[in-house]
This record gives structure tokens, sequence and C-alpha cells, in this order.
């Protein structure tokens, strides 16, 4: 459903000028949410979020993509940014990530480390001074741990 929400969204997304980070789709009771993250060279703005979703609301409800009740949120990734795809983990090659996997991999349901590389389709990861191969199929959640930077010592 989210990669079918993800395929019918992006044209719009894209033409607004917008790039579809991601979206995401949860489910309690009766009502749903559908979140979409929006990213652009030059940020997001709350108008630029603003707009998407008057677009794309116009779009789920003509081409009724959701049934029931439903809230649309869109707002950028963030720093903490959740990576969906391959493509977004090679950007950040170098960085700290949290990783949530659906089953064990290599004895660890959860893995906070560094991505050092996208080798065929799994993620190598560095953590506790190990390196671990995490297939990308494996990944529940990912997200970019963001890199503050370090405050001054007073003078």
């Amino acid at each position: 459903m989210v990669d079918r929400l993800h395929a019918a969204l992006e044209p719009t997304v894209n033409g607004l000028g917008y790039d579809l980070w991601g979206v995401e789709r949860s489910r309690s009771g009766d009502s749903q949410l559908l979140r979409l993250y929006i990213d652009h060279a030059e940020g997001i703005t709350v108008d630029d979020c603003e707009v998407v979703s008057r677009q794309v609301g116009d779009v789920l409800e003509a081409e009724q993509l959701v049934r029931g009740d439903y809230t649309l949120e869109v707002s950028s990734p963030g720093l903490d940014r959740v990576l969906f795809t391959l493509e977004q983990h090679r950007r950040y090659v170098g960085h700290e990530v949290q990783l949530r996997m659906r089953d064990l991999v290599q004895g660890r349901r959860r893995l906070h480390g560094r991505l050092c590389a996208i080798a065929d389709d799994a993620l190598v990861v560095e953590a506790d001074g190990e390196q671990y191969e995490v297939p990308f199929s494996a990944i529940e959640r990912s997200r970019l741990v963001p890199e503050l930077p370090r405050a001054r010592p007073p003078r």
C-alpha cells in the first residue's frame, strides 16, 4: 500500500518542485495516519508543507487512493530522518544510524552505529567495535542520527 501511494503521489510532489522522501501509513482503530516527508535542496517551510498537503489531498480524493477516514500529515524529513531506500542510505555513508530489524541479524534486533558501506543489497554498520552486514530486506526502520556540532569550551 505504501509503495503504491508513493508511486501515485510522487509525480504531484515532484511537479511542485519537491522530492518525495518517503511515505508512512499507520492505523489506530478506524482511523489512519498518512505521513509524507518532502525534501528540497533549500529546505522545507511550513508554507511548503501546506502547498503539498492541499495538492496531495486533492489527488488522494480524486483517485480514491485511501479508503476510510485518514489524517494527512506533510513534513520535512528532519535531521533525524527516516531512511527509506538503499539510495538514501548511500547518501549517508559515514554517518551514524539507528536500525530496527524485523528479525535477529547477527544476534541483534537493534543496532546503533556508523554506516560504513553499502554492499550489494546490505548495509555494513560498525557498532560496538564490530562490523554487521544487515540485509536491506531485514530492516524494519532506519533512522539517521543527527550529528550536532560540539559546544565550544567556555573561555
